[in-house]
């Protein structure tokens, strides 16, 4: 079975260690959004595409959640005593090595799916890892600071520099109208038999990626296999700021206000919830939407193989055999 992930974040490196006990590695094609992408000391990061290159790998962090384990952070201590530009950033010791690669990649006249496909590589992922473009797209939060003065911030300047304390009004992607899918991106999509879309931030983990030109259209032609996994819990989302950002975009911060969300952009024909949730069952199918009931909380990669046979039974309609 030939599976595309769309993932971001740290739900997404959870949700893809199941999904890879679930079908064979080989076989799974995961787009993850580079909205997030800056530039820190010189060097080029990319934090969705790193998250889920650790989390595949094995080398992650669990407890923290991003970053590797066993991660230091003397580099950035000192830069912060020099009072350098950006330290705010917290990029590990062991971080620095994978982002000095990707730099000197770039430099050297190399795409960011070239250096993704190395830097997976090296960590032994086995699944196809594709940024959702080769071309620079930014996403930007306007805001309303606490004194009411009007912010328009790098997304990583909201989140980490700012903690997300910001009132938020809009997210755009910058870019994002010439940018153009990577290399056989679309392709994958065709010819998946299921198409996931992984408990991520819908605003700027996912919508990053189906902005791409050619990338929603693609997705919603293959509508009637497309299944994903609210990450909404309880009204709430587990980790991260999703009920910062949905309703900046008029969404309901409820498992059932984003599979409306997703259904109403015509991209999703099946939708994972949590038990908690349960109550929510007959909205969401009245949304046209085949519906799983599972606990969602992936707490380790059993828990994580558990929500990722859901999804894709919800997406295919069937159950899995096993």
């Amino acid at each position: 079975m030939r599976v595309v992930a769309l993932a971001g974040g740290v739900g997404a490196g959870k949700f893809l260690r199941g999904l890879v006990r679930v079908v064979p590695p080989e076989d799974v094609t995961v787009i993850v959004n580079t909205g997030d992408d800056l530039v820190v000391h010189g060097l080029s990061v990319s934090p969705d595409l790193d998250s889920v290159t650790y989390w595949l790998g094995g080398v992650m962090d669990r407890e923290r959640g991003w970053g590797r384990a066993g991660e230091t952070f003397r580099s950035t201590e000192e830069l912060r005593a020099f009072g350098t530009p950006g330290s705010w950033f917290g990029l590990g010791d062991l971080d620095l090595a994978t982002h000095l690669f990707r730099t000197e990649e770039l430099a050297g006249g190399g795409t960011l799916s070239q250096a993704t496909a190395k830097v997976a590589a090296r960590f032994g992922v086995r699944a196809r890892l594709l940024p959702m473009t080769d071309d620079r797209v930014t996403t930007r939060v306007e805001a309303v600071a606490a004194d009411g003065g009007a912010l328009d911030l790098h997304f990583q300047e909201y989140w980490v520099q700012r903690g997300a304390s910001d009132e938020v009004t809009a997210v755009r992607f910058d870019g994002v109208t010439e940018a153009r899918p990577a290399p056989g991106l679309l392709e994958a999509v065709a010819e998946a038999d299921a198409v996931v879309l992984c408990p991520s931030n819908p605003i700027v983990s996912i919508d990053p990626i189906l902005a791409v030109p050619g990338i929603l259209s693609a997705v919603a032609a293959r509508r009637d296999r497309v299944g994903g996994v609210s990450p909404i819990v309880g009204g709430a989302p587990l980790r991260g700021m999703a009920d910062r950002l949905l309703p900046a975009a008029g969404v309901e911060v409820s498992a059932a206000g984003v599979g409306s969300y997703y259904a109403g952009r015509g991209v999703l024909g099946g939708w994972v919830i949590d038990e908690v949730d349960r109550a929510l069952d007959q909205r969401v199918r009245a949304l046209g939407l085949r519906v799983l009931v599972v606990d969602s909380i992936m707490a380790d990669d059993a828990a994580s193989e558990r929500v990722a046979r859901a999804a894709l039974e919800v997406a295919l309609g069937e159950r899995l055999p096993g």
